[in-house]
């Protein structure tokens, strides 16, 4: 009888990151909590849609951000073709995506680097969840597409310069920063205040997979940086590629991500 309970309680769950170092970890936090019994891991859209067809899952800690078919596609592949749906945790780097489409339709969010203490909460979330008749097929349309409309973000941003207004393209900007409650973005041609009241604000209208908050006070373009520059105690300073060749710090929590983006 208590063999029987035990299985009854475990939840078979499926890893998905592109990053071997993120799957890792994931693994290793996950192989603490109880109830957990990580069945397989997949580095990217395709084999965790083979592998979640082939094994379903009751629970998949999904990456949004993967190369090729990313965790929103593989959702939506799911959907379309009829598949039963496992529980999702989608897992983001980018909190761009923490929209209230994750918290109303899917089961939960978490962001990079996960916190022990954050994943609990959401595997909390699962259990209380595990024995609902339906995984909810409608609300997770309506959150892919909601998630799919934002993930764009802007093409065109509006700067204050001179007691002028002018659209720049979001590909021109170098990067954003804030002081004083005032943002000013830099660009290729023109430096200016922004219409935005907030850096969060900034960011969660531009694409998340170019502008990166690499410090509370400065939002960055990533394609426009010129030069990484190790600083004290293993941290990093980006030299960007305006006139001024601005050096933008890296904030401690921000270091690991950078890794991640840039292969360090």
């Amino acid at each position: 009888m208590p063999d029987k309970q035990t299985a009854t309680a475990t939840l078979s769950t499926l890893v998905v990151d592109d990053e071997q170092l993120a799957r890792d970890e994931l693994c290793y936090l996950l192989r603490e909590c109880p109830n957990i019994e990580v069945i397989a891991n997949a580095s990217n859209g395709l084999e965790a849609l083979d592998l979640i067809r082939d094994q379903e899952p009751d629970l998949v800690l999904l990456d949004v951000q993967m190369p090729g078919l990313d965790g929103l596609s593989v959702v939506r592949q799911l959907l379309e073709g009829g598949d039963k749906l496992p529980h999702v945790i989608f897992v983001t780097a980018y909190d761009q995506y923490a929209v209230q489409a994750f918290e109303v339709n899917a089961v939960d969010y978490l962001l990079k680097p996960v916190d022990k203490a954050r994943l609990r909460v959401s595997l909390d979330r699962v259990e209380r969840l595990r024995d609902s008749a339906t995984r909810g097929r409608e609300k997770m349309e309506r959150a892919v597409a909601q998630i799919e409309a934002r993930a764009g973000g802007r093409t065109k941003l509006l700067v204050k310069a001179a007691n002028r207004l002018f659209l720049v393209d979001a590909d021109e900007v170098i990067y954003a920063t804030i002081e004083d409650g005032l943002i000013t973005i830099v660009a290729n041609m023109i430096e200016g205040q922004s219409t935005y009241r907030t850096i969060e604000e900034l960011q969660t209208n531009l694409d998340a997979t170019r502008f990166w908050r690499a410090h509370r006070s400065y939002l960055v373009n990533i394609n426009k940086i010129r030069e990484v520059v190790p600083w004290f105690k293993s941290s990093y300073q980006l030299r960007m590629d305006d006139k001024k060749r601005t050096e933008i710090p890296v904030s401690r929590a921000q270091t690991r991500r950078l890794r991640e983006l840039l292969k360090l």
